[in-house]
């Protein structure tokens, strides 16, 4: 009679080899993981390349050195709390493009287990770092999302070992955890959801329209009907077959691909579409890959006791870990995008629960002349994303992502005090701040700054297609009211709000 431990070696020996078995068919699964979550990452570091210290910069709307002075490293922990400068948020933003293009080369697998785990976990530590001292403008669930993504990457291995059938399973939970709760939020959220009537106002007012979302916004209203009971359909049924067998999540996952594609079609959501597109090709084994990259398998190496004790162990530690994300999700007061514990490990998620109408637009206009008069002649701040000016074509940004104007549709919503980065955002515009102002379309006063800066609110609805046609006008607008009082550097309240903000 055997002894206890040796069946219990058995046991786990045998379970071992039937997971390998199953993680073969997932060889080019975990290729497109690899090198699609590599594009986010790579997206994601050319905007802090770009955006970073203008925002969150010695300098910044919102400086990371004033920050870290007021949260303690354990509740936020970044290497930035050693390297609160400029030269190190440029450093480590390079660092992390050559880390993601290292491994969107695929070398960074080549090299065996050790090398993969060591670029996907530097590519996680780095980003981690920026999102935790990125304040509000690194507060959207795609940066947790990418995060928590970007872990588990850590644990796919090599191109030559067999796949880990486990952590491609907790991609599928991820994936599921991203639809579904986006589906239950909708749900019980706003009542369009329920009449089947929120496309009727979602293209509109969504944060960032793109080129084609006034032609959505026109759709036949029997058209938006159908479009929300798909939305209920991929986000609320079609996730329960992500963990069914072959082919049935694979076409849970291309349903969900198609829906993604739509999305990305009608607006502009920064990576978030990108990467659940991402995410939901764990559904697909290579029995699906191979008609798209028809590569020969090479010869797999079995993973070793410490490979496979170690996916044992993270699957265990994501399953404890999951237990107030779904507590939250099942929740009827479901929180939207939120954390529970500093490092965005595992993570709840959800999307346009209520939908904005009508949409309001925040407009920054600014004057050189030095007294104010009924008869003053204001320019207006023109952004590279949000709307402004009504005859402009919202461009395709998407999948990058500009943070300060997703912030201005934010702003709209609520008063300017709610928002210190705005009152820090005007006081830039009356320095001339060139960084600030480098994230802009058009800087009315390229010469030298304005000598007074104010904020209008104005109401904006998709043109319709008579004026369009006559006037080729996207937008309309008319005139709500005051948003921020016309200030000057000499205003001496206005200043120590601005001074206090950035910490001078």
């Amino acid at each position: 009679m055997r002894p206890p431990h040796d069946m219990a070696g058995v046991s786990f020996s045998s379970i071992s080899r039937s997971l390998a078995e199953l993680g073969k068919n997932y060889w080019l699964t975990r290729l497109f993981l690899q090198r699609g979550l590599a594009l986010v990452y790579l997206i994601a570091f050319v905007a802090v390349i770009h955006q970073f210290k203008p925002l969150l910069g010695e300098s910044g709307l919102l400086p990371v050195p004033q920050f870290i002075q007021q949260v303690p490293f354990v509740d936020s922990p970044s290497i930035f709390y050693w390297f609160p400068q400029d030269r190190a948020f440029d450093l480590f933003g390079w660092i992390g493009i050559a880390l993601a293009l290292f491994a969107l080369s695929g070398y960074s697998e080549k090299l065996g287990n050790l090398a993969s785990a060591g670029t996907w976990g530097a590519l996680w530590v780095i980003y981690l770092s920026y999102v935790n001292v990125g304040q509000t403008f690194y507060g959207f669930g795609w940066e947790t999302l990418l995060l928590e993504a970007g872990f588990v990457a850590i644990f796919l291995g090599s191109e030559k070992t067999t796949p880990p059938f486990l952590v491609i399973l907790l991609f599928q939970w991820l994936l599921f955890r991203v639809m579904f709760g986006a589906g239950l939020i909708k749900i019980r959220g706003d009542s369009c959801w329920r009449d089947l009537t929120c496309l009727k106002y979602h293209y509109e007012t969504q944060p960032m329209p793109n080129p084609f979302s006034w032609y959505f916004h026109w759709f036949p209203e029997w058209i938006g009907r159908v479009g929300v009971l798909f939305n209920h359909f991929v986000e609320l049924i079609v996730p329960l077959a992500y963990f069914a067998p072959a082919p049935v999540s694979g076409v849970a996952g291309l349903v969900t691909l198609f829906f993604h594609g739509w999305l990305f079609a009608s607006g502009n959501f920064a990576f978030l579409g990108f990467l659940t597109i991402v995410l939901s090709l764990s559904t697909l084994n290579d029995g699906w890959l191979k008609h798209v990259l028809p590569l020969r398998r090479p010869a797999l190496a079995l993973p070793t006791v410490s490979h496979s004790s170690i996916s044992v162990g993270l699957t265990a530690m994501v399953a404890w870990l999951s237990y107030y994300p779904v507590q939250n999700m099942l929740s009827s007061r479901q929180a939207m995008n939120a954390s529970f514990e500093p490092i965005h490990l595992v993570n709840t998620y959800g999307a346009f629960g209520t939908i904005t109408r009508p949409r309001y637009e925040v407009i920054v206009e600014g004057t050189d002349e030095n007294t104010l008069t009924p008869n003053t002649r204001w320019r207006e701040y023109e952004f590279i994303g949000k709307p402004g000016d009504v005859k402009r074509i919202p461009p395709q940004v998407a999948p990058y992502h500009l943070r300060l104007d997703w912030l201005m549709w934010f702003a709209a919503l609520s008063s300017p005090g709610e928002h210190p980065w705005f009152i820090s955002l005007m006081g830039r515009f009356l320095e001339g701040d060139k960084p600030v102002l480098g994230l802009l379309r058009v800087n009315p006063f390229p010469d030298a700054p304005p000598k007074f800066v104010r904020a209008l609110l104005y109401e904006y609805d998709f043109a319709d297609p008579e004026e369009h046609s006559r006037t080729g006008a996207i937008w309309d607008r008319k005139l709500v009211g005051l948003y921020f009082p016309a200030v000057s550097l000499n205003n001496e309240e206005f200043r120590r709000a601005f001074k206090v903000i950035i910490g001078e």
